[in-house]
């Protein structure tokens, strides 16, 4: 049996008498606990929101575009043509998942009452709608067919603007050598409440875009390439941008490879910045619930002075000693964090099934506060505070070995 196991066990589970260590210890288990249900609020809720603006920004872009190098980064894009060897290449690339052709072009809508720019983005039968399909309030997507439809899905945004419903027409303007409209019907309105992208963005069939700048069927504005793992997108990328790098057009322009980190280095800028808030908030929780188990261990150990005493006159170490102390801490650590954990998970689940915290969608791109649940983060935390508690505990078990067990004795 371990002896030392065995003692703390006594210690901790005895309930006989009161101690005047209770308070200090139930004050460092309420510690942890506290600590780790932040912490485990602030990284479910960060990655969450982080996960969220990520998958809106490559629901409008894809993870990696591919356009012509004389774009100069706007919506009036040059044409290029991928030939079928090239795409064939790009899609056995491993970890991509999809390639689809889009073209855009910008325009104004105007009605009596208000106006506004907007992009027009055309798609073919292709596209992958599960993004706005799980966005879309009202209608349908859009079924490209053979035969040319005047429909079109937009924004709430934009609907509330222009005060159009399910159905409503309206009519786009476009700037070029003439001024050239389109009358486009509402098959569908969709809302992700990323504002500077709803806004803007109108989806329809891609050969009104073709028909305004006088392109062939081949031609579009770009690719974009969805690929699985988020995390691979820079090697995915290189992958691409080699394939396509030394790809001259027709017309001797080149192709321009860009991932949507590429495309919103802002976003993404911004996205990692909320990382540094969430090692503050794990470096603060675990300072001040390690600051409390310090303190309970140190009244403990005073408290029982005489009985270090009785140990080491009988033979103890102070090792030993000191191991029925850390034993007697990793309960109490024990403890604390599995109603850290009760209580945050808690708090988690009710959130993530219910979304009963709203947030402002005009200031945070979203409705209510996120949450995702990753696991292996979430077990990681609790094994590297579980650490980072034992080893904090080692420090002020020293104070064992400065307990003579003559002066005690004496004393008692």
């Amino acid at each position: 049996m371990n002896l030392e196991y065995f003692i703390a066990k006594r210690i901790h589970f005895r309930q006989d008498r009161k101690h005047v260590s209770r308070p200090a210890v139930r004050i460092a288990i309420l510690g942890i606990a506290i600590g780790l249900t932040v912490m485990l609020l602030a990284v479910s809720i960060v990655t969450g929101f982080k996960k969220e603006i990520r998958n809106k920004t490559i629901g409008f872009g894809g993870h990696i575009q591919i356009t012509n190098f004389d774009s100069n980064n706007t919506y009036e894009l040059t044409p290029i043509v991928l030939n079928d060897t090239l795409k064939n290449e790009l899609a056995a690339i491993p970890g991509v998942k999809h390639i689809q052709a889009f073209a855009t072009k910008p325009g104004i809508i105007k009605t009596n009452e208000q106006f506004q720019g907007i992009v027009l983005k055309g798609i073919d039968e292709h596209f992958d709608w599960n993004f706005f399909k799980s966005n879309l309030l009202e209608g349908d997507i859009l079924h490209i067919g053979d035969s040319l439809q005047n429909q079109a899905v937009i924004s709430k945004h934009q609907a509330d603007l222009f005060k159009l419903k399910l159905g409503d027409t309206f009519f786009a303007y476009f700037m070029q050598d003439q001024v050239r409209a389109r009358r486009f019907t509402i098959s569908g309105i969709y809302s992700t409440n990323f504002i500077e992208y709803d806004k803007l963005f109108i989806l329809t069939d891609m050969r009104h875009i073709r028909q305004l700048n006088n392109w062939d069927d081949s031609e579009v504005s770009g690719y974009e390439i969805l690929i699985h793992d988020f995390d691979k997108i820079d090697e995915i990328g290189d992958q691409v941008y080699f394939k396509t790098a030394n790809k001259a057009q027709a017309n001797g322009n080149m192709l321009y490879t860009q991932t949507i980190r590429d495309i919103n280095p802002q976003i993404f800028s911004w996205l990692d910045l909320l990382d540094i808030n969430v090692w503050v908030i794990l470096f603060l929780m675990l300072a001040v619930a390690g600051f409390n188990m310090i303190s309970g261990l140190l009244i403990l150990i005073l408290e029982r002075t005489t009985m270090i005493g009785i140990l080491k006159s009988i033979g103890a170490t102070n090792w030993s000693v000191r191991k029925i102390f850390l034993y007697h801490s990793l309960f109490l650590i024990g403890k604390g964090m599995l109603w850290g954990n009760i209580i945050g998970l808690s708090i988690c689940s009710i959130q993530y099934f219910t979304g009963i915290i709203p947030l402002d969608p005009e200031a945070y791109y979203i409705a209510t506060v996120p949450i995702l649940f990753n696991w292996p983060l979430i077990i990681g935390l609790n094994i590297g505070t579980l650490l980072a508690s034992i080893l904090m505990m080692i420090g002020p078990s020293y104070l064992i070995t400065k307990i003579l067990p003559a002066k005690i004795i004496r004393y008692e």
